[in-house]
């Protein structure tokens, strides 16, 4: 594939970063926007009672759909970065699955089991063909700048929590207070404009993500052979990249708890009626949650304005307008929360700490990547790990006495410490991990290897509806404090196992820092 041989993409500079970066940042906002809406809702609305307009599953065979669907998303990868790497163009690709995930979205509205296994399938579609190839846009840029890429993706990595924190928020709001089909169409809306968004601004990326030619192709095979990395070394990285890869499976396998028992948690024994007093500082702590994170976004909205905005005034003027629809949503919710007479705080609500969390604390990792006090990989995952355990700990300790039968609700802080601890947690493995295999994997692999990561990022998810349709069986058999206290033993010792295997991995990676 074509790469970018001049320096033009990093001539406009925004926070630090090309503005090429910033607008695969607002792209993948509002994919993710769409996905982390869908989300959020689908279990809820899969258990909620007929009354409440859901469809009265019970918890294990909605957490069985809900594993296999994030599973799929995270498989079809492989698939779509082969397709983008020898036909497409990671630029088509991200296009065409961005159309995909629309119309899945759009079908998933209807409400009826049809649509919903339709809708599914388009989004798994649309994810294969989107989410390698965002990725691999940003491999490819950052190429000659190997020492910027961590702190490259974890500001990438805040954008896509930032579309999360806005489509919980959102999304998960509106299916809760007014209507599932709203809560889901809302979520196709949004991926649409950036679809838009991305078509009319790509030519920012100059020859980065074209569809490859057959010049394209033997330009590629030629610098592979330019490099001339001997067989053993390119064999050692690719290892590294796999054990990587297998750790990421235990990583999301409890972090995807999120989507599911910790949704449940919510939902059946965490206190959310609030009156008087809890109630009002509930709402004034919601309204500034939900209005600092979107000035924030906003600032960055208009920094890429100033630098992109004469060339691409069309992309420029979508993704304004998709903005001024938030605000709009955003402050109706506020106005809306303000006027009623106590507070229920959603059961989604939850959800959207994660990416405020991520939003607060990316620039600080992504400074803290760039010093002198860089951690190594391996230290990177086995720290994100422990932390991921030291969250569960807080559920295990606020649940016990807790069983299925139980009246008692408990504290929402343990959920917010849990939500907190995790997301710490998360900054050292998810972006690190996406970073690291773009510089341990030969460049004419790129595409497929960021597939075959997310292959196994898909495994965890995976095993993740399979761990958390468990909940009301140990639970009941057990404790609820049990079942969370097995995340945290497991991920604290995997994380020492990769603390442990530090040595190894360095030696593997052959210098890659």
């Amino acid at each position: 594939m074509v790469q970018n041989t001049n320096e033009d993409f990093f001539k406009s500079n925004v926070l630090g970063h090309p503005a090429g970066l910033f607008v695969l940042f607002f792209t993948e906002m509002w994919e993710r926007f769409s996905y982390y809406g869908m989300r959020a809702l689908l279990v809820l609305f899969l258990t909620s009672t007929i009354a409440k307009g859901g469809w009265a599953w019970s918890v294990e065979d909605a957490l069985a759909l809900y594993g296999t669907y994030t599973m799929s998303v995270y498989f079809t990868p492989v698939v779509g970065g082969f397709l983008a790497d020898r036909y497409l163009g990671y630029r088509w690709a991200v296009i065409f699955g961005a159309f995909a995930m629309t119309l899945g979205h759009a079908s998933m509205a209807v409400e009826t089991p049809l649509f919903l296994y339709i809708g599914i399938g388009f989004l798994i579609i649309g994810n294969g063909l989107f989410k390698p190839n965002m990725t691999s846009i940003i491999s490819y840029a950052y190429e000659k700048h190997p020492e910027k890429k961590d702190g490259a993706y974890s500001l990438y990595y805040m954008g896509v929590n930032a579309g999360a924190f806005l489509g919980i928020m959102l999304c998960g709001y509106i299916g809760e207070k007014i209507s599932w089909s709203w809560g889901f169409g809302l979520a196709g809306i949004f991926m649409f404009f950036g679809m838009l968004q991305f078509y009319f601004t790509q030519n920012i990326f100059g020859e980065i993500g074209l569809k490859p030619t057959t010049a394209s192709k033997k330009e590629s095979k030629e610098k592979a052979a330019a490099e001339n990395t001997p067989a053993n070394i390119i064999r050692d990285r690719i290892i590294a990249v796999l054990i990587f890869s297998v750790f990421t499976i235990f990583f999301w396998a409890a972090f995807e708890q999120a989507g599911g028992s910790m949704t449940i948690f919510a939902d059946k024994y965490t206190q959310r009626e609030l009156f008087g007093t809890s109630a009002f500082m509930f709402k004034i702590a919601d309204a500034l949650l939900t209005i600092i994170p979107l000035l924030v976004i906003s600032y960055v909205l208009i920094k890429l304005f100033k630098q992109t905005f004469k060339k691409y005034a069309l992309g420029n003027i979508i993704l304004a307008t998709s903005f001024v629809i938030i605000w709009g949503i955003v402050l109706w919710k506020v106005g809306r929360e303000y006027a009623a007479i106590g507070t229920e705080v959603p059961a989604t609500w939850f959800g959207i700490l994660n990416s405020l969390f991520i939003v607060c604390f990316a620039p600080a990792f992504s400074k803290w990547w760039e010093s002198k006090y860089n951690l190594s990989g391996p230290m990177k995952f086995g720290l994100g790990m422990t932390l991921l355990g030291l969250g569960f700990g807080f559920l295990a300790y606020g649940s016990m006495g807790i069983n299925p039968d139980s009246v008692v609700r408990v504290s929402m802080f343990w959920l917010i410490a849990a939500y907190l601890f995790h997301t710490l947690g998360e900054l050292c493995i998810s972006p690190v991990g996406l970073s690291y295999v773009s510089k341990l994997v030969p460049a004419t692999w790129i595409g497929i290897m960021f597939g075959v990561y997310y292959l196994f990022i898909g495994m965890g998810n995976k095993i993740a509806g399979s761990m958390g349709g468990m909940i009301e069986t140990i639970s009941t058999k057990y404790s609820l404090s049990t079942f969370f206290m097995i995340f945290t033993v497991v991920s604290i010792g995997i994380g020492i196992i990769m603390v442990l295997l530090t040595p190894l991995m360095k030696k593997l990676m052959h210098g890659v820092k």
